[in-house]
């Protein structure tokens, strides 16, 4: 009878331990179980709204950025194409002058060419009056 009564104590003890730990158990799993479903799915909203709005401040900042590089390269190839100007005004305006200091001189040259031919056409008229008088006298 001993060992009948050793296996019911064993029984007994065993259901009792079962009870207390499924109670244990199901307290354990309501204070640590996920939230409703409803709930679960108001926070992932929650959160991929907040993902969103990172992600549309993200855009603006990328977008403020670009605005500004845009402006410092337009303002940049203002001042580029300006100086560029400035420069082929500059070299234009010194080939002008080039040219007419050119021309100038080629002109005063071919002038005292003209007034050296004319004085040689001078000086050959004079010679052959001065031979034609030689001859008649």
């Amino acid at each position: 009878m001993g060992n009948q009564q050793d296996q019911n104590i064993n029984s007994k003890d065993f259901i009792i331990g079962t009870l207390i730990g499924g109670i244990v158990g199901a307290s354990v799993a309501l204070l640590y179980a996920p939230k409703a479903g409803k709930e679960l799915r108001g926070d992932i909203n929650q959160g991929a709204s907040q993902f969103k709005d990172r992600a549309n401040e993200w855009k603006d900042t990328a977008f403020e950025k670009g605005s500004d590089w845009k402006e410092r390269a337009y303002v940049k190839g203002s001042d580029i194409k300006s100086k560029a100007l400035d420069s082929a005004k500059s070299v234009s305006q010194k080939t002008q002058d080039l040219t007419k200091t050119v021309q100038t001189k080629l002109q005063e040259k071919r002038t005292k060419e003209d007034e050296a031919l004319e004085a040689a056409e001078e000086v050959a008229e004079a010679i052959e009056e001065a031979a034609d008088e030689v001859e008649k006298k």
